[in-house]
């Protein structure tokens, strides 16, 4: 499962590849300092300059920007990583990834594992591909503290202590407001959001004993952008993206941890199970992603073990500045896109959310009766898979 290396993405030509030459040559200093020192210091230059005023005027403009944006990312790449470097030793580094049984997960999984690299699956599904030697699969819900907790144990006892946690899991009702049930908000919230909270308690008290390690949280750009039928999720994006700024400025101001990494990924409409029925009108701006596309960026982010953010395709960089826009033009967006969900269909492994919610109050009733032995490794957690829930993204 090599990375995509062609010249164009899987999507096509789109937005992003206009972006991408755009980026390589107009707004590349290296490219664009040999014109300006040509110009100034050659004969020919000098008259060239001259003989077309105005394009020398827009070259030296040109530059001016693309050293402005370089020394940005510079900056921001400095800061986000707290101006300290750190290594990774990739053959004793473990990696847990939540919703690591298909989708999303499924590939930054197989994409890791390729290179040697000891990957953790925590999911309620069966894996849908092949598990390798240095693949790991637990069956666990992630929504209950208990479970993961006892999970997590044996993660340690039988693979190590994991020193990288991607939180991919997530889940959507494609409901309005009025329609969806207590059960579906608390649902989406309890995947989308505290699950991230639950299995960083878990994982990050030995990166930062360490002070080394990595969290990616990966929400989407539907964290910037609400649209009808997909509010909670949103919210629980929203909420996803909050938690990944919070961690990040306490490892630096409340753990004493500069070289624990962290990274967020806001990735638009994907075509995997979880969005069956999604209608995408923006096919050149924000085309439908392909899974393994977000895959290969999660990845590469992971390899590079550097702190930053994700956003795909490059157009979600726009909608990440819509809360600074004039409201008629944000109130128009989110009405423009209000037939994206019409005719959605989604994957739903829990249909029977009351059922899902009893057995876990069923649980909770038992634990305080008894010494509380909430498994959460093979068996599972007890549900069957039809009534039981699915985590990928």
């Amino acid at each position: 499962m090599p990375m995509h290396q062609g010249l164009l993405p899987r999507e096509g030509f789109k937005a992003d590849s206009l972006f991408s030459i755009i980026d390589r040559t107009v707004l590349n200093p290296k490219l664009l300092l040999p014109i300006i020192l040509l110009s100034r210091y050659t004969k020919k230059g000098q008259n060239l300059s001259i003989l077309h005023p105005k394009a020398y005027s827009r070259i030296k403009a040109l530059f001016y920007l693309a050293v402005i944006k370089s020394l940005s990312n510079y900056f921001s790449r400095g800061v986000l990583n707290n101006w300290v470097n750190d290594k990774y030793d990739w053959s004793r580094e473990i990696v847990v990834v939540t919703g690591g049984a298909g989708g999303i997960g499924g590939h930054v999984v197989q994409l890791l594992a390729e290179r040697g690299i000891k990957v953790v699956v925590l999911d309620i599904q069966p894996l849908t591909y092949p598990e390798t030697p240095n693949i790991f699969y637990y069956k666990c819900d992630i929504t209950s503290p208990t479970t993961l907790a006892t999970v997590a144990n044996t993660i340690r006892a039988e693979v190590g202590e994991p020193t990288i946690l991607i939180n991919n899991a997530g889940v959507a009702r494609g409901k309005s407001i009025l329609s969806a049930t207590e059960k579906d908000i608390r649902f989406t919230f309890d995947v989308n959001t505290l699950a991230h909270y639950f299995t960083t308690k878990e994982f990050l008290p030995s990166m930062i004993k360490r002070n080394h390690g990595m969290i990616v949280t990966v929400a989407s750009v539907a964290a910037w952008v609400t649209v009808p039928d997909m509010v909670d999720y949103a919210a629980s994006k929203a909420a996803a993206l909050s938690f990944h700024e919070g961690l990040t400025a306490e490892l630096k101001t409340r753990y004493n941890a500069p070289r624990v990494r962290t990274v967020v990924v806001n990735q638009g409409y994907t075509k995997t199970a979880l969005f069956t029925g999604y209608r995408n009108d923006s096919t050149f701006l924000m085309p439908t992603l392909e899974p393994e596309t977000v895959a290969e960026g999660i990845v590469r982010q992971v390899l590079s073990g550097q702190s930053g953010q994700i956003i795909m395709p490059k157009f979600g960089n726009v909608l990440a500045m819509l809360a600074a826009l004039p409201h008629w033009y944000q109130t128009g967006l989110r009405a423009k896109n209000e037939k994206i969900m019409t005719g959605f269909q989604g994957r739903q492994v829990v249909r029977d959310l009351e059922r899902y919610y009893d057995e876990k109050e069923e649980k909770k009733g038992k634990r305080g009766h008894e010494s509380g032995t909430d498994a959460g490794v093979e068996p599972g957690t007890g549900a069957d898979p039809e009534t039981s829930t699915v985590f990928v993204a």
